[in-house]
């Protein structure tokens, strides 16, 4: 299947995918606040800079986008249909390093949930999941 995007038009609009203050995570940044935790936004010393810190808990939350860290939902299954290979390469490695991360947090003493993109379109489920471990 041919890209429905010229390469200058595919370009731009790759480079306009941001990596921080991305709707999914404002949406739960609003609910945590409003339920009043407090927590720190993508600090730079810990490992993969985590989107919410909570440095009293000793806990970070990733909210990570289904596409680009390779969900199992199927938003996260989604393949291109151009350039298979630089894909999957960019994909596969994003998953070694989030794992890479994680582990690094966890031996800091790090407690660490992930949020998917997904989750959020259940929004009470994904809220009571955070605050459980949070609470916790």
């Amino acid at each position: 299947m041919v890209d429905v995007h010229t390469r200058e038009q595919r370009t731009y609009n790759m480079a306009q995918i941001r990596s921080r203050d991305t709707k999914p995570e404002l949406v739960l940044r609003k609910e945590l606040f409003a339920l009043g935790f407090r927590y720190r936004l993508h600090v730079p010393g810990l490992p993969g800079t985590p989107d919410l810190v909570f440095p009293g808990r000793q806990k970070v939350v990733f909210v990570n986008g289904c596409f680009w860290h390779s969900h199992s939902c199927k938003y996260g299954r989604v393949q291109p249909a151009t350039r298979h290979d630089y894909w999957a390469s960019k994909r596969s490695e994003t998953v070694a390093r989030d794992a890479r991360k994680q582990m690094a947090l966890e031996v800091m003493g790090w407690r660490v949930l992930t949020v998917w993109e997904c989750e959020l379109r259940a929004l009470d489920q994904a809220i009571f999941k955070v605050t459980e471990f949070l609470d916790s």
